[in-house]
């Protein structure tokens, strides 16, 4: 059976270096730096983000981006209002169980983080959530 852990919450912002300052200066969450160097820029979002975690959970907390959606042709945009993310180890099982309940997806590949294969889709309120599959 497929495994599925949360793994980080996605905020944005038009100011990200505040919500650093807040996150990491005001509540002490470490800073994450060796995250930044795995993103990719080049497939639709060049945004600022920081990386931040209590050790377990991360933040990624991100230039928010109206554009996304425009320049990739996907139809969810996970930088505009942020999302939640799990991981798992079978992205092919979710995409399965959401086709089986006629949840639509969209299907970003590896397009913002190396190594993540990225879904996202809306949960029943319009919350943007993100699954990911991590290359071993």
């Amino acid at each position: 059976p497929m495994r599925i852990k949360l793994h980080h919450v996605n905020l944005c912002s038009k100011d990200v270096q505040a919500l650093e300052a807040f996150y990491h200066g005001v509540l002490g969450l470490a800073l994450e730096p060796a995250l930044g160097e795995s993103r990719v820029t080049g497939e639709g979002y060049a945004g600022k983000v920081t990386f931040v975690s209590d050790g377990n959970v991360q933040l990624h907390l991100a230039e928010q981006d109206l554009g996304i959606g425009f320049r990739t042709g996907q139809a969810v945009n996970p930088l505009h209002r942020g999302h939640v993310a799990f991981r798992t180890d079978d992205i092919e099982a979710v995409k399965r169980r959401l086709e089986e309940r006629g949840i639509a997806y969209s299907d970003y590949g590896t397009w913002a983080m190396r190594g993540w294969h990225q879904i996202f889709f809306y949960d029943p309120d319009g919350n943007v959530v993100e699954v990911h599959q991590a290359d071993a």
